[in-house]
């Protein structure tokens, strides 16, 4: 999950925003736990089609 969507039960404020104490170690606790957080669903894309380019080429030059 990530901390864009949630609501903070201390200050009722969006947590990405951290605005008290609380709201600011969710956000980094949740920044620390999910290393793909930050990463936007292209860039995961682009490196999952690097990844395979890069076994294909891997398997063409071993056969």
């Amino acid at each position: 999950m990530t901390y864009d969507r949630l609501v903070c039960a201390n200050c009722a404020a969006p947590v990405n925003e951290g605005r008290c104490p609380v709201c600011r170690a969710n956000r980094e606790r949740l920044q620390q736990e999910n290393f793909f957080a930050g990463l936007s669903p292209m860039a995961l894309i682009a490196s999952l089609v690097v990844l395979i380019a890069a076994l294909a080429l891997l398997a063409h030059q071993t056969a």
